[in-house]
């Protein structure tokens, strides 16, 4: 059963445009910080030097999905999410459509939502791709986490999205 699905991603990361396509539902809910628990002020200033708690935080994942959103970089934050769902994911079918999935949509080269990573990073990511496991993209994951903190986390604590929670 594992060999026939290793041979089945193989040939699917082969062809990209596949006449096969698994339509995977991701779970699209539009984002409303509303619904999420608003943080306290000193909770949102915990942020500024915690993207691990920001992206823990159903209202600050939100809000710096939102911001990213403005900022055209929102795909950062979506391939976390998706990487975090995908490692929790137990069965090694549903494993392997996730990774075609996450891999088709934020990896390959003119993916729709593609994530900047290094050409090394993306090799390695699409060796592990071949046997999908829980840690298939965690060098990739950790690029671009790295990437958000340096970059993205310092703008949003400098945005009005942000003032607006530490009031």
């Amino acid at each position: 059963r594992a060999k026939e699905i290793k041979t089945k991603l193989g040939t699917l990361l082969q062809k990209p445009d596949s006449s096969i396509d698994f339509i995977i539902p991701y779970p699209e809910k539009p984002e409303k910080p509303a619904k999420a628990q608003k943080p306290s002020p000193e909770e949102a200033l915990q942020w500024r030097d915690s993207l691990e708690k920001l992206l823990q935080n159903p209202y600050g994942l939100a809000s710096f999905r939102s911001f990213l959103r403005s900022e055209f970089s929102e795909e950062n934050a979506e391939f976390w999410v998706a990487c975090e769902d995908y490692k929790k994911t137990k069965s090694p079918v549903k494993m392997a459509e996730k990774a075609k999935k996450i891999y088709e949509e934020f990896i390959q080269t003119e993916a729709p939502k593609e994530v900047n990573i290094d050409h090394f990073t993306k090799a390695v990511t699409m060796k592990n791709l071949v046997e999908p496991s829980p840690t298939s993209f965690d060098m990739a994951q950790k690029r671009i986490f790295a990437l958000m903190e340096k970059d993205s986390l310092p703008r949003f604590v400098r945005s009005e999205f942000y003032h607006e929670l530490i009031k």
